[in-house]
This record gives structure tokens, C-alpha cells and sequence, in this order.
């Protein structure tokens, strides 16, 4: 018997048009998708023009950071009929929240899994996959993050075959005798414009660049800050990669040799990261790839996992600080902005590994140097994503504050000394009004 064959011939039986497939969810239905470019834009898009063409009702769209133009995160007017609820936001959920026809889950990221088994009742799971392979298998491509969970979870699965879609040889897979529906939609994938690293971000990032030994596991989160960290790391010898979200600045080390995960106790010789996006140059690279692992989010983001890495390094950002320590990087007083991800996960995990540190990095200014980043108290409404009990080091141009293990009013005073200069004197008037300097 041909299995190949007998798996291809099943295949042709489930396929079916995005729009017919997307037709089979009904008023009050629960629908989800994963992270990124696991995210069926065809079904999602289908699945709009259902609802508006045959007038449901109360059908709820879970996502996590959107990254294709959602009708339900643009349309106010489908709030009530599709609803989309967010899990970390972007653009167009973002907009959404903000605007009141959105709605945004606090979490940690590594818990999504479990929020999902325990708490969402999942009718359809929608995905974005790489094509089948002989065995009659679909692989996630550039997701581990919370795939399988939901497929555990939800009464029907449909996916959406991109040819574009590189095929992860360690990554969560669905066979097609577990799928109900397939569709195909052959588009470009979404690519992340490379952040600017301007010079303020190229002196934070060799400021931590300088504290990173040899043989460490690296945690890079997104923006100019952490590129500009690995770029001031290609000189380095046997670093690992042990990441939530896999980047292009991880490309450059890899290529130059830099990263080589020789030093890691688990994984070792493999780059481990829950998703991967960015651009061209890191779908190519995991593609057929034997030395990527793109592993559920909770497993990748468990501290305790992540503390067994020697001299582990987290380097992540905050929109603003305050005198305690306590990082908002998700809202600027009541105006959201994204989700905790995985920022508190890494900050834990590499204070709890042996010689790790965490790195929370950021300009000293925003709105042109108007406005210092370092403050007395958090905006009000803002909300606190990495507390003071677990923050490290906090990073500026102008140098690193170690916060961990110090009293609050050195606290103060070493925050007070990596703020911009114009900020340095009303800084420190507030923490003496305050009563923090002591």
C-alpha cells in the first residue's frame, strides 16, 4: 500500500476553498490562531466576509500579535458580531483595544497554553502551515509557541497550505488525518523591517555587549536596542541562542560563527526559540534546518528551563522605569500598547541562572529628548510588567544601573545617574520629596 499516495488522496478530499471552509463556523463560535505567520490570513479574511455576508453573531476571534491587516481589528462596526481578543498585541489590535472594539488578555506568554486548556472553549483552531510532506504531515513553520495546546483543545482543525511557508524539521506538526478542512494560499510572507540601530542604541548595545562573556545563552528581544547588541557581538566564541522570539541580529551570529551552542547543558548544537520573524534571511535558515528547535512557548519560556543555562543573558525594553525599579513596557499610562510576553519569564530565569544577568535597556528620552524614560512614579494608569523584586540591570547611553540586591535609595540614585543629564536634577528633587533618597 502507497501511503504517500493514500495521504495525498486525502488531502485533495478535505480541500476546499478558504471562503467554504470559513463558512462552517457559526454564531457563538470560538475560533483561534497561534503567532505570526502561523496566522491564516486567507481564513481570517474569509471568515470576516461570512460574518458580515450571513449577519452571525457573538463569534470571538483569538489571536496573538497580528501581523496581516484584520477587518475585525479595523472594522468597529463588527464588534459584537466578530470580536477579536488579543493575547499580545500589534498594530492592528492595538488600535482596536485602544479604540473600544478590541479586547486584549493579560498573561505571561508561557502561559497561554494553559490559559487556553483550562479557560477557552476552542471550536475552530486556524492555521497557517508549510505543505504537506510523504508522511502526510504539516509543520507549524516558524512557530512552536501555543499550537499544539490549541489543537489539543479545539473540536475542529483547519489549515491553510503556504508554499512560501519554510518546513521546521523540530516544530509542532498536525497530520491530515487529524484535519477537517484544507485550503492553499500562496503569498508572500510578512517580513519585519530591520530596526534602525542608530547611535544611541549602538552605545547601549555595546555597553551590554561588554558585561556578555564567552560560552553564554543569549535572549534577544526586538528592536534597535537588542540588534545593536548582537551586532557588538560577533567577536564573541561559542555563544547560544535560548530565545523566545528568534531575530535576524541571531542570523548574523550564527553565520559569523559567533553562536555555535557548544556551551549549552540542553539542546546543545541547537538554536531553541518559540517563534521565529523577521526577515527572508532567518526563513530561509530554518528551512530543513536540523539545528533549529521551535518549541511550545511553555516550555521555551519556563524559567526553570531557561535557569539551567550557565551565564545566561536576557536583554528586553521598557517604555519607562520608575525609582522602585518597576518596568512598564506595555501601555503608556492607560493608552495600550503590547502585552508582558515573555519579558518577566527571561528577567526570572537568567537571575536564577549561574552568573546570569538581565538586561532592561532603552533610550534615555522619548519625544525628542522631551521626556525622560526614567521617572519617580509610573504614568498613571501605566501597568507594571517586570516588578521590582525581579529586576536586574536597567540600561541606558549613559550606563547600567544594577538594581538587584540594592535598597531603594541606591536604587534611585543609580537610575538617577543613567538618566539624560537635563533630567538629573528634577529627578533627584523628586526622590528627596519622596523621601527615597536617604
Amino acid at each position: 500500500m502507497n501511503t504517500a499516495r493514500t495521504y495525498r488522496k486525502l488531502y485533495k478530499q478535505k480541500l476546499a476553498t478558504a471562503e467554504a471552509l470559513a463558512e462552517r463556523v457559526e454564531s457563538g463560535n470560538v475560533v483561534c490562531s497561534d503567532i505570526t505567520l502561523a496566522q491564516p490570513s486567507g481564513l481570517l479574511n474569509a471568515l470576516a466576509q461570512h460574518v458580515k455576508k450571513d449577519g452571525l453573531t457573538g463569534v470571538k476571534q483569538h489571536t496573538v500579535l497580528d501581523v496581516y491587516p484584520y477587518e475585525m481589528y479595523q472594522n468597529a462596526d463588527l464588534l459584537g458580531s466578530l470580536t477579536g481578543i488579543s493575547w499580545f498585541s500589534s498594530g492592528g489590535a492595538r488600535k482596536a483595544i485602544n479604540g473600544g472594539y478590541g479586547d486584549v488578555m493579560p498573561c505571561y506568554y508561557r502561559d497561554i497554553p494553559s490559559l487556553f486548556e483550562q479557560y477557552v472553549d476552542v471550536d475552530y483552531f486556524f492555521a497557517a502551515v508549510s505543505p504537506m510532506d510523504s508522511h502526510g504531515y504539516f509543520s507549524m513553520s516558524t512557530v512552536g509557541s501555543n499550537s499544539e495546546a490549541m489543537m489539543r483543545k479545539a473540536k475542529h482543525i483547519i489549515v491553510e497550505v503556504n508554499k512560501n511557508l519554510p518546513r521546521a524539521l523540530h516544530s509542532p506538526m498536525v497530520h491530515i488525518s487529524q484535519v477537517e478542512g484544507v485550503c492553499e494560499n500562496t503569498i508572500p510572507l510578512v517580513v519585519l523591517p530591520q530596526a534602525k540601530i542608530d547611535e544611541v542604541s549602538q552605545t547601549i548595545g555595546n555597553l551590554i555587549a561588554e558585561q556578555i562573556p564567552d560560552g553564554a545563552t543569549l535572549q534577544l528581544g526586538i528592536g534597535a536596542v537588542p540588534d545593536a547588541v548582537g551586532m557588538a557581538l560577533k567577536n564573541k566564541h561559542d555563544l547560544g541562542i535560548h530565545t523566545e522570539m528568534f531575530t535576524d541580529s541571531m542570523v548574523e551570529l550564527i553565520e559569523c560563527g559567533a553562536v555555535n551552542n557548544s556551551k549549552k547543558p540542553i539542546h546543545t548544537g541547537r538554536t531553541v526559540a518559540t517563534f521565529a520573524f523577521g526577515s527572508q534571511r532567518i526563513y530561509d535558515l530554518i528551512n530543513d534546518n536540523p539545528a533549529f528547535e521551535l518549541l511550545p512557548v511553555d516550555y521555551v519560556n519556563d524559567p526553570a528551563v531557561i535557569a539551567k543555562h550557565p551565564n545566561f543573558v536576557s536583554i528586553n525594553a521598557a517604555l519607562e522605569v520608575d525609582f522602585y525599579g518597576q518596568v512598564c513596557a506595555e501601555a503608556i499610562g492607560t493608552k495600550h500598547v503590547s502585552g508582558t510576553g515573555g519579558q518577566v519569564d527571561y528577567v526570572r530565569g537568567a537571575v536564577q541562572s549561574p552568573g546570569g544577568m538581565s538586561f532592561i535597556a532603552f533610550p534615555s528620552t522619548a519625544k525628542g529628548g522631551t521626556v525622560s524614560k526614567i521617572v519617580p512614579m509610573l504614568t498613571q494608569g501605566s501597568v507594571v510588567t517586570t516588578s521590582k523584586n525581579d529586576v536586574d540591570c536597567i540600561v541606558t547611553e549613559y550606563g547600567i544601573a544594577k538594581l538587584r540586591g540594592r535598597p531603594l535609595s541606591e536604587r534611585a540614585k543609580a537610575l538617577i545617574s543613567i538618566a539624560h543629564p537635563d533630567f538629573r536634577d528634577e529627578l533627584t528633587f523628586a526622590a528627596k520629596k519622596q523621601n527615597i533618597i536617604i
